[in-house]
């Protein structure tokens, strides 16, 4: 039986096609009934989130789970497999290894995906569809991605311009759970800022823009609010934090909307990040007493001074991630000789009670204790020796050489 991850993320598919086969809770625990008991997979586990929807699992036969995975969300193969990647065993290890240490996350280094996969890992032990195999494998993910969390600095410096933007409104507010978070468009900057913020829990998330149909898929993904561009100016006295990337070729958010916004907070301070180009929010913003404006500028510049160290760190995660694929693969062969080890001491065990049955009659006949004990010992050696005897005496030519060498090695003998 062989371990396979196979799934797509947000660096391989588009949002709309990752909607297409995330799985929805209340009917995950289906699907893991559906392809463990239709599909010859043994084992499975599914993490499903706003950024990857992926698949753990035993079997001899992993092309079917692309099959299933198609047919269960009801689309042709063919819109799907452009964007899957299937991991065999020791890819499949390592991968879910990085995913849980945070390596392979849209957010580099997030802690919030180590709790996603034990979400996922607790779904599949409620429905029944874990064995030893992936109970093994998880035990060992949660290990790795704690282990990499305590030694390295994988989340301790910021290396986006998403991350940055978290930093620097934390330099403003004590908690970003206590705050409110507005965020104007609903692009790629603006997806990742949304999960760079939501890790931190704020107050509240809305999201504006000029597409509510766009705003509603990024918002339900956090648990956001939707508003339209137009009531902009009436609701900003509400938000504390304000992250705008927008395409519009002039400002959206202007001096005098900021300034009846900053007197109805009442001199509350106000963090805005401007990341887009040609600029959302007017230069003159910044020069209010309590608006801390941000440009792309400044974000780059807290970005660059945490790469150096975050690229130290992703090569520490991967080392020790490399080290723990291969204590996990010598585990797994070592469960290959478990039937024969079972046969061997089987076997013994067989041996053994014959030879203490005979010695009993023996006994019971009146025999010296001491002639039965030496038969008893010599009976057992001789049964035991049987087999390594037979192979030695029946290989001949390089064969011979080998048998020797095997059976030197198996008792730890001395070849002198």
């Amino acid at each position: 039986m062989q371990l396979y991850a196979l799934g797509l993320n947000h660096h391989t598919a588009p949002l709309d096609i990752r909607e297409r086969v995330a799985f929805q809770p209340e009917r995950l625990d289906d699907a893991l009934h559906d392809l463990t008991d239709a599909q010859r997979v043994r084992e499975a586990a599914i993490l499903s989130t706003c950024n990857r929807t992926e698949l753990y699992f035993a079997t001899e036969q992993p092309q079917l789970a692309a099959d299933w995975l198609a047919r269960f969300h009801r689309l042709p193969l063919a819109d799907v497999s452009p964007y899957l990647y299937t991991y065999p065993q020791r890819d499949a290890i390592r991968h879910v290894f990085r995913v849980a240490s945070g390596l392979d996350s849209m957010v580099l280094g997030e802690p919030q995906i180590l709790g996603q996969v034990k979400d996922a890992v607790k779904r599949a032990e409620e429905a029944g569809t874990m064995g030893t195999l992936l109970h093994k494998l998880f035990q060992n993910t949660f290990a790795v991605a704690k282990e990499v969390r305590s030694t390295t600095a994988i989340g301790a410096n910021t290396v986006s311009m998403a991350a940055a933007a978290v930093h620097l409104s934390e330099r403003i507010f004590e908690r970003i759970s206590d705050q409110r978070v507005l965020f104007i468009g609903a692009g790629e900057m603006i997806e990742l800022c949304a999960a760079h913020f939501a890790g931190a829990n704020p107050k509240q998330i809305a999201v504006a823009n000029r597409t509510e149909e766009r705003a509603q898929v990024l918002a339900s993904r956090f648990g956001a609010e939707v508003m339209r561009l137009d009531v902009i100016g009436e609701m900003l006295p509400r938000f504390d934090i304000v992250v705008s990337c927008t395409a519009s070729p002039l400002p959206i958010v202007g001096l005098g909307m900021v300034e009846r916004a900053v007197k109805a907070r009442r001199h509350k301070p106000v963090v805005m990040v401007d990341l887009a180009v040609p600029r959302d929010i007017e230069a003159e913003v910044g020069g209010l007493d309590d608006v801390f404006l941000y440009t792309v500028d400044d974000l780059a510049q807290v970005v660059d001074a945490g790469i150096e160290s975050r690229q130290q760190a992703v090569i520490e995660a991967e080392e020790i991630i490399d080290s723990r694929v291969d204590g996990f693969l010598h585990w797994m062969h070592s469960r290959d000789a478990v039937p024969t080890i079972r046969a061997l001491r089987h076997h013994a065990e067989s041996l053994r009670a014959a030879e203490v049955e005979r010695a009993a009659r023996l006994l019971a006949k009146g025999e010296d204790p001491q002639k039965v004990l030496d038969a008893l010992s010599h009976g057992l050696i001789n049964k035991l020796m049987h087999g390594p005897t037979r192979f030695l005496n029946q290989s001949d030519g390089e064969q011979q050489a080998d048998a020797n060498r095997l059976v030197q090695k198996l008792f730890n003998l001395n070849s002198h």
